[in-house]
């Protein structure tokens, strides 16, 4: 079932490129901080890991992944500035 349309189309990019493997784990990072736009990955292998850049603050995508049922924090290591997001199972 496709995500339901949102009046920010960035927004929709979002949940598009999440729709297409919500299982999958994700990391997004903007290149300074409070930048404009901010790049989120689908982790997988080297093969199939695939990126995305889009106009969107890293809080408004931090929040965004949260509503669509995201568990988004830090890395362990303190040198990565990057957030990775996995999906909460529903029960």
């Amino acid at each position: 079932m496709p995500a339901p349309k949102s009046k920010d189309p960035v927004e929709d990019q979002l949940k598009s490129f999440v729709a297409d493997d919500p299982n999958s784990k994700y990391a997004f990072d903007s290149v300074e901080r409070d930048a404009p736009q901010s790049e989120i990955c689908r982790e997988g292998n080297k093969l199939s890991r695939k990126c995305i850049t889009l106009k969107m603050h890293s809080t408004r995508m931090f929040a965004a992944m949260q509503e669509q049922g995201f568990f988004c924090v830090l890395p362990m290591d303190p040198s990565q500035t990057h957030i990775e997001c996995t999906r909460i199972p529903k029960s």
